[in-house]
């Protein structure tokens, strides 16, 4: 049995999650608030629940997470992130293509929300981007952003506390265009000295990308040494290439 949260009830430790049925269920209750979801972060702690039902906390373990490090960029995305790039970097940003960063965060969670092509959508209820966006507002969340002749095409979106990422969701209007705004992403963090992104549970799409899981209780250490540190103060895009093009290999 899970505990039930109301506005002013502290989450459980994490070692309470349940280990069998719905491993990692933490407890359901309390609010989206800004406050609350930066409570949830701090210690490892995540929402994740269905259109209907209450909102539910997990802690999962093992943990999926993707060291910068090891972020695999296919060769055909090399060359697409290679191009979007070049048109990025031409004169007064006329290019076709455009990556930014925090230049229309509730759009990219909006995308994000949009039924898939294998699926009927996602668990982005207008609560989660009210309170995502609460925490956009105060710094805390941040949007990465594919743009094609002024339209937003690709984004991925996600939490950042110090030097600790987590990672929440990713959308494509074109081809591999998650992919590329994640490129930019993991590249941006990994030069700002975030070594690991939470990507919360394990998927083979993630993996594919490097990603993979690790004990709860070594996910939690790097976390609490990392959400101590100083937060990225710049959130201006870093070009992956051509300059950089081995930190990607």
């Amino acid at each position: 049995m899970i505990p039930w949260l109301d506005a002013h009830t502290p989450f459980p430790d994490v070692s309470e999650a349940l280990t069998t049925d719905a491993p990692g269920l933490l407890a359901a209750g309390a609010d989206l608030s800004p406050a609350r979801l930066l409570a949830a972060y701090q210690r490892g702690i995540f929402p994740w629940f269905s259109e209907g039902q209450p909102i539910l906390w997990w802690s999962t373990d093992p943990r999926m997470v993707l060291m910068t490090e090891r972020f695999r960029v296919s060769d055909s995305l090399k060359k697409t992130v290679k191009k979007v790039q070049r048109s990025a970097a031409e004169a007064n940003g006329s290019g076709r293509w455009q990556v930014r960063f925090d230049s229309a965060f509730e759009d990219v969670m909006r995308a994000c929300a949009e039924p898939r092509r294998d699926g009927p959508g996602t668990w982005i209820s207008d609560d989660i981007i009210a309170g995502y966006s609460g925490l956009h507002k105060l710094g805390y969340a941040h949007s990465s952003e594919l743009w094609l002749d002024g339209e937003l095409v690709g984004g991925a979106y996600g939490v950042c506390i110090g030097r600790m990422f987590y990672g929440e969701s990713m959308f494509a209007r074109v081809t591999d265009g998650s992919k590329i705004a994640l490129a930019y992403l993991v590249h941006f963090l990994k030069r700002n000295g975030v070594a690991m992104i939470d990507c919360q549970q394990e998927t083979g799409h993630l993996a594919s990308l490097g990603a993979a899981p690790i004990p709860r209780e070594r996910f939690l250490l790097h976390l609490r040494e990392n959400i101590a540190l100083p937060p990225i103060a710049d959130w201006t895009p870093l070009p992956p290439y051509p300059s950089s093009m081995h930190d990607m290999d």
